[in-house]
């Protein structure tokens, strides 16, 4: 039921879901022309709004204010949690080849620690909302990249159960402690961080971490454009719907305090 419920405040959560339900308004509302007409440009309002850079740098920022990397470069980790996310796998289910999306940071980082010898074993936490059979796993999907660039089997744990961050947490910390593992690494994008290892310290998995896929700019707000922009309105929607999510994780209890 979460997950169902979690994909609607999702969809109520896109700055373009609030465009089109004002649009409705204004036609819903044409018998009073001044309550149509304010709707309507409120609609352009918000789309312009959410759709420019100087606001997607103030979500982006704020998003990623607290996502602090505690990696200790002089440390061999005994695992690296590789959590999911970066995986297109409606594409990847059709070409039948790992097919990323516009995040691959995670796996990227991942490979490197490893293969610099900075991590001797990884768990990949990464399922699928999919519940057909034939769906692809994410988990089983980035253990054969790893092992086709050369990392081997044994190194590789994988756990490909978990449908958020929630489930991540839950289903690897059994994994944790059937292994032994002391030293621990959580990767994952910046944005994504607070509420991860906040996720994993609610279990009793204690873990540095290392943020990637950082996205907030360091250009002066006066040079960012004001021109609209698609992926502009993407990012913002992205960010809102991260803050939202620590809120609703947070008022769950599903998060604790991790530094």
């Amino acid at each position: 039921m979460f997950l169902v419920l979690s994909k609607v405040l999702d969809l109520l959560l896109s700055p373009l879901t609030w465009v089109l339900l004002l649009g409705v308004g204004g036609v819903v509302l044409r018998r009073w022309r001044r309550l149509s007409l304010a709707s309507q440009l409120l609609s352009l309002a918000v789309l312009y709004a959410f759709s420019i850079e100087p606001t997607v740098a103030l979500l982006t920022r704020a998003t990623e204010a607290d996502a602090v990397s505690t990696y200790r470069p002089d440390t061999v980790y005994d695992a690296v949690i590789l959590l999911g996310g970066g995986l297109d796998a409606a594409a990847t289910e059709r070409s039948g080849q790992p097919e990323y999306n516009a995040a691959p940071e995670r796996m990227m980082r991942t490979f490197e620690l490893l293969h610099d010898g900075r991590a001797r074993q990884v768990l990949i936490t990464a399922g699928n909302l999919d519940a057909r059979p034939e769906a692809v796993v994410e988990a089983d999907v980035l253990a054969a990249q790893l092992e086709h660039w050369g990392i081997a089997p044994e190194r590789i744990v994988k756990e490909g159960r978990s449908r958020n961050t929630r489930e991540n947490a839950l289903e690897s910390e059994p994994l944790v402690r059937a292994h032994g593992w002391k030293s621990l690494l959580l990767v994952t994008s910046a944005a994504h961080l607070p509420r991860a290892a906040g996720c994993f310290a609610a279990v009793g998995v204690k873990a540095d971490t290392l943020a990637v896929d950082l996205r907030s700019s360091t250009i002066p707000p006066s040079k960012l454009s004001w021109l609209p922009r698609s992926g502009a309105l993407n990012q913002s929607t992205d960010m809102l719907r991260e803050l939202a999510g620590r809120l609703v994780y947070r008022l769950r209890g599903w998060t604790a305090p991790w530094r």
